[in-house]
Formats: structure tokens, C-alpha cells, sequence
């Protein structure tokens, strides 16, 4: 257990969340386990032991994400309640303690899966492993990290932005991670074994991983061969994909697909157009952020339901933004997604992400994928300061 619990706090580490030796990680074994000492681990193993689950991390975040978590906090002084379709969907919603309190803390984590302490951090649960603590600690910062630059891009447009927050904002701009200017030198293809292809799907992850293009549980991957969909399974973490493939043959021959990725269905229909084999999820915070951006914020009568119901043609630069929920269903990505690809190599999902596709290999949908986070951490800066600007 101790070196399951050592290698997610060396993850939060590696994804800049938490800077080298602040993190709490602990499970339940026979007894409650720790990665190290902490002044609160008494309360810590109280809290614990009282829930029904198996694994807690708890730490402060790192630059930029414990500077924006404090003000969401202070200006949301009981919930936060992220407006990105993931967070709404995994999340919900985010108690907020304003001072440390077991009890509050007990009672938060009841009923959600993490919770923020005011200028002290976030204490993540896991229902089985550290892992699971893990994906919500990490899922905490994403949602937070939206929802903070999206609430200040709507303030500037609607010229309510002062002059302080702005300094605030250029400041955390200046401290958010960025995307490496050299691209990875991915296989190339087209890909004609198996063995070729699974290897491609596992170094393109860890990739997007480590460029910050996903947090490592969300985004799925896949690549088509022989009338068989490759797809990552669902809930796979993109920088660990060995054994998390699976050969999916599209003529229904085989049940496998049930355990593949939620949006196998979408992946699906994109492949069989005849034009792409290769297909890259990923989460880029600044594409999430531009794609909940509207005009008609306040006036639109499908306001609420953006992710599901917009009727408007939206586009940053050439890239279609499109409503979609995951699955099949009336509203699925699976009606909105292909049709996107019939007049773009990119799409961005309303609050969810960004879909792109390689001809015969993930080189191109990999680049595809960090131009335009790139392009919308450009055209954010630019919006902000010129709201003027904005199309």
C-alpha cells in the first residue's frame, strides 16, 4: 500500500499540483497509512476512518491554482459549483469550509467527493485507492481553473473586469504552466499490427499527459485498423494505457466495447467517414475556457443548457465549438461530433474538450491538439485585454 500511496503523490508532483513534499496521502490498510508526518494527521485519520471510503489526499496547490481556489472560495463562501460539463457531471458541486473543522470536513465528503478549506487546500476522497483521490484532487484544480478564467473573460466583456482584478489575472496568467514549443517525436504510420498500434496509443497518452493537454484520467484515444476500433477503456488514465486498449471490431461481432471509452460511439462514426484513422481526446484548460464563453450569456434562451442545446454556430478562428453529452441519447456527441469533422480536422466540445484526428497517424492530431490550446491561450489574453476583439 505505502508504494501505491508514493506513487500518486509522486504524480500530484509531476503535474505541478502540489510542490515536492506537501502532500498528504494516506489509505486504509489495517490501519491508516501515510506518506509522511503532518501536524493534522490526527485529524486526518479521523476523517478517515469515519467515511466509507479507502484513501484521502490532502495539500495546498500549487501557483496559479491556490491563488484562484482562495478567491473562488472567499467570493463562494459555502459551494463552488464549476460550470464545465465534466465537473458538473463527476463533481457536482464543491463544498467550501471556511476554517478547519473535522466535523465540517466529515460532512462535506458525505455527500461530495472533495472538499476546499479556505486558504489551507483541498482533501480529496477515494471510495477504493489513492488513485481515485488522486482524480479528484486533480479534477478539483481543472474545475477551478475554469471556472476562475471564465468568470473573468464574461466580467471583462461585460466591462465590469477592474483594474486590480486585471492585475490579478495577467499575474496568474504569467505563473500557468506552458505548452512546450518542441512537439514529441511520435511513431509514424499508418500503423499494420496490432502490436504497432498499441504502442502508439500508449506513448501518444503519456504525451498529452505530459504536456499538459489532459489531466490523466479524462481523454480517450483510439485508432482504426481492419474494421476494428482501438480505443482506450473508459476511466483509464492516459499515462498508463498498458492493458487499457481495447480491440473493438465495429461489424458487433464482439461485446468489448462495453468496456471501452463512453464516447467509443462518437470515435466510431468519425472512423468509419473513410477519412481518419487516428482520433485524440484531451482537456486543455484555456479550449475548455473559450468554449463556455458567449455572447449571449444572459439572453439566450437555451442559457443553462449551452452543452446540450446551442443552436448557434460557434467557431474560434476555424474550429467549429459544438454542443454534445457523452453517450447516444438525443443530445449525445455522437449526432454532433462526426458531422464536425465533415468540415474541420478539430473540434472543441462546449465545456468538455477537444477532439482531433490524424490521417494515418497521432503526430498530426497530437499537434492539432496543442496549436489550439495554444491559439485559445492567445485569443484569451487577447479578449481580455481588448474585449472589444472578440468574434
Amino acid at each position: 500500500m505505502i508504494t501505491l500511496i508514493q506513487k500518486y503523490e509522486q504524480k500530484l508532483y509531476k503535474a505541478n499540483l502540489v510542490s515536492p513534499g506537501h502532500a498528504m496521502v494516506g489509505a486504509l490498510d489495517d490501519e491508516c497509512i501515510w506518506n509522511q508526518a503532518h501536524e493534522k494527521l490526527s485529524d486526518l485519520n479521523k476523517i478517515l476512518s469515519a467515511l466509507p471510503i479507502n484513501a484521502l489526499i490532502f495539500a495546498n496547490p500549487k501557483q496559479p491554482y491556490a491563488q484562484i481556489i482562495n478567491h473562488l472560495a472567499a467570493h463562494n463562501p459555502s459551494e463552488i459549483c464549476p460550470q464545465d460539463t465534466e465537473s458538473k457531471t463527476f463533481l457536482h458541486s464543491l463544498p467550501v469550509i471556511q476554517n478547519w473543522d473535522c466535523e465540517a470536513i466529515i460532512h462535506g465528503l458525505s455527500y461530495r467527493k472533495g472538499v476546499i478549506i479556505l486558504n489551507q487546500g483541498i482533501i480529496a476522497s477515494g471510495a477504493m485507492t489513492p488513485e481515485q483521490a488522486f482524480v479528484v484532487y486533480s479534477s478539483i484544480c481543472f474545475a477551478c481553473f475554469v471556472a476562475y478564467f471564465s468568470e473573468h473573460l464574461q466580467k471583462a466583456f461585460d466591462n465590469q473586469l477592474s483594474i486590480a482584478e486585471m492585475n490579478i489575472t495577467d499575474s496568474l496568467l504569467n505563473q500557468c504552466p506552458k505548452i512546450p514549443d518542441q512537439m514529441p517525436d511520435l511513431a509514424k504510420g499508418p500503423f499494420l499490427s496490432e502490436d504497432d498500434i498499441y504502442a502508439a496509443i500508449t506513448e501518444v497518452g503519456k504525451q498529452t499527459v505530459q504536456y499538459g493537454l489532459v489531466d490523466s484520467y479524462f481523454g480517450n484515444v483510439s485508432y482504426y485498423m481492419n474494421d476494428t476500433l482501438f480505443i482506450t477503456q473508459t476511466a483509464s488514465s492516459l499515462d498508463e494505457l498498458t492493458g487499457c486498449i481495447d480491440p473493438c471490431p465495429l461489424d458487433g461481432s464482439s461485446c468489448v466495447a462495453i468496456t471501452a471509452s463512453s464516447e467509443f460511439s462518437a470515435h466510431k462514426q468519425i472512423v468509419q467517414s473513410g477519412k481518419y484513422k487516428a482520433i485524440l481526446h484531451g482537456h486543455p484548460r484555456f479550449s475548455v475556457v473559450i468554449s463556455m464563453f458567449c455572447k449571449e450569456r444572459y439572453t439566450c434562451p437555451n442559457r443553462m443548457r449551452c452543452h446540450t442545446h446551442c443552436s448557434k454556430r460557434q467557431m474560434i478562428n476555424s474550429i467549429p465549438i459544438i454542443p454534445g453529452e457523452v453517450g447516444c441519447g438525443p443530445h449525445g456527441l455522437i449526432h454532433t461530433l462526426p458531422n464536425a469533422f465533415l468540415e474541420s480536422d478539430t473540434a472543441i466540445v462546449y465545456g468538455h474538450g477537444v477532439f482531433t484526428v490524424g490521417e494515418s497517424d497521432f503526430m498530426t492530431a497530437f499537434e492539432r491538439l496543442a496549436l489550439t490550446e495554444i491559439m485559445c491561450h492567445d485569443a484569451y489574453i487577447n479578449w481580455i485585454h481588448n474585449p472589444g476583439n472578440i468574434t
